[in-house]
């Protein structure tokens, strides 16, 4: 990639030296993975610092049982908290990054990203970043911990439209929940006439319905 290809998608790199941006440019690797590769993994050792050039990242935690509770995703111009917390703390992962459709991503080895690091700019927009996601992770928290499943299922379902295309286990992951439960809350739903379910895809018949339900406290 080109270094105003780079610029253009985080604007911070045009802001260091021009030594170091090209350094960057020549020091980067890049690579792209099919959809639903997993590009890191819990305990592994952080490689580098990553650039999502295209496609999106999806960052979760996983339970002893294998369930998934999502965190956050990563979108190309934008990078992963948890990746700058282990070269911060010299630790190993402790999330999983899996792909979200065909993604490319360059990662910048260590010696780089504490090289940058130095430089007032990238260094307040790594603590930016830090900022932004542990205020959604914040939210997170409060809905797992104070919001009952079938208000964030209701919230869920009124953030994707009239018709929601995913399947029951989708919705799940992105609940942090299993298939099981949330088939029984749509199910519920569907009596109440807030939705029709179909294959694959959920249709909203009653929006304030459930707007009502997800504003239960």
């Amino acid at each position: 990639m080109k270094l105003v290809e780079l610029v253009a998608l985080y604007p911070v790199l045009g802001k260091l030296p021009g030594a170091l941006q090209q350094r960057i440019v020549d020091g980067m690797q890049t690579m792209t993975v099919a959809p639903a590769t997993t590009v890191f993994d819990e305990h592994q050792p952080c490689r580098g610092f990553p650039f999502v050039l295209e496609g999106a990242i999806r960052v979760v935690k996983l339970s002893s049982g294998g369930r998934e509770l999502p965190l956050y995703r990563v979108l190309a111009g934008e990078s992963c908290i948890i990746s700058s917390s282990c070269l911060l703390g010299h630790a190993d992962y402790n999330a999983r990054g899996v792909s979200e459709g065909q993604t490319t991503l360059a990662l910048l080895p260590r010696p780089l990203f504490d090289e940058m690091l130095a430089v007032a700019p990238f260094r307040e927009f790594v603590f930016l970043l830090f900022s932004e996601r542990m205020a959604e992770l914040m939210q997170l928290v409060e809905e797992v911990a104070f919001r009952k499943l079938d208000q964030r299922l209701a919230a869920l379902l009124l953030g994707k439209g009239r018709v929601v295309h995913a399947t029951h286990q989708q919705l799940a992951d992105e609940l942090g929940s299993v298939r099981e439960m949330v088939s029984r809350l749509l199910k519920g739903f569907a009596e109440q006439g807030l939705v029709k379910l179909g294959r694959e895809q959920v249709e909203v018949l009653d929006a304030s319905g459930l707007r009502k339900l997800a504003s239960v406290t």
